[in-house]
């Protein structure tokens, strides 16, 4: 039975096809505010590497208790979608790599009707659709070819400054690191209270250490929580850069700053 998703997409003008960028967001892990995560969080940044060639999408996924969907949907999500259980031991692992899975069906649909450029495919996440990301990076999708997270990582209760189950979030990095070959960049605020400084760097000295590639870069301090995907000014000179590494695997024009079909074509 297919998994129904809503989306919420920006692109360039034009008919294209564009390549596709993949936005997950963080968990609300309140009912009414998971309904409108999506256009809040990364609208910004959706815009940004729309301007900039790319057809983007960010999925809409359900709060983790399944309570923003309709009844007839909510065990189905369910299944997809279970709690990380609780504080003292907690598995990043399952939900995470569920969400990589929903995101491999999503790249596969818009392959297979042919509204992207094939095999050419970034994943841009925040938070846990950070974590998210990160486990798809050890599925090595074929079609895959960077991520880009902003305070990745995952939590069990949703507050600030509680990093009981960092041992176990740091394990998980570990086994997603032995598996994973797509390059990555990570991206943190240094007044980040869920991930901070310390904790982030543990998981990528982690997730590097078992073989997983990834270019580590901690921004200054920024709003009241460190939240990095909205320092536009900030992070957009370092994704620039890393971009540029990749262009030929992307097909983009670095003197342009621009990928998918050329100008004139849109």
């Amino acid at each position: 039975m297919p998994l129904p998703i809503v989306a919420y997409s920006v692109r360039p003008v034009g008919t294209g096809p564009f390549p596709l960028i993949i936005m997950n967001y963080d968990l609300s892990f309140d009912q009414q505010e998971s309904r409108f995560h999506p256009p809040v969080e990364l609208r910004d940044a959706a815009n940004w590497f729309a301007q900039r060639g790319y057809a983007v999408i960010a999925p809409i996924g359900p709060s983790p208790s399944g309570d923003a969907f309709d009844p007839s949907e909510r065990e189905l999500y369910k299944r997809f979608f279970s709690p990380i259980a609780a504080c003292d031991d907690p598995y990043f692992l399952g939900g995470a790599v569920a969400w990589a899975t929903a995101n491999n069906w999503i790249i596969d649909y818009m392959t297979r009707e042919r509204l992207i450029t094939p095999n050419k495919v970034i994943v841009v996440s925040q938070s846990a659709g950070g974590w998210a990301t990160i486990a798809l990076g050890s599925l090595n999708p074929t079609s895959t070819r960077a991520i880009i997270t902003f305070s990745a990582g995952g939590r069990v209760d949703g507050k600030a400054e509680n990093s009981c189950a960092s041992r176990k979030l740091i394990e998980a990095a570990r086994e997603f690191g032995q598996r994973s070959r797509i390059p990555m960049l990570w991206i943190y605020s240094s007044n980040d209270t869920y991930f901070g400084p310390e904790l982030a760097k543990q998981v990528h000295e982690a997730f590097t250490g078992a073989g997983g590639i990834a270019e580590y870069h901690l921004l200054p301090p920024f709003g009241g929580d460190g939240e990095a995907p909205h320092a536009i000014s900030m992070w957009t000179p370092i994704v620039d850069q890393f971009l540029d590494k990749h262009q030929s695997e992307l097909g983009c024009d670095p003197a342009l700053k621009t990928c998918g079909p050329p100008p004139a074509a849109r």
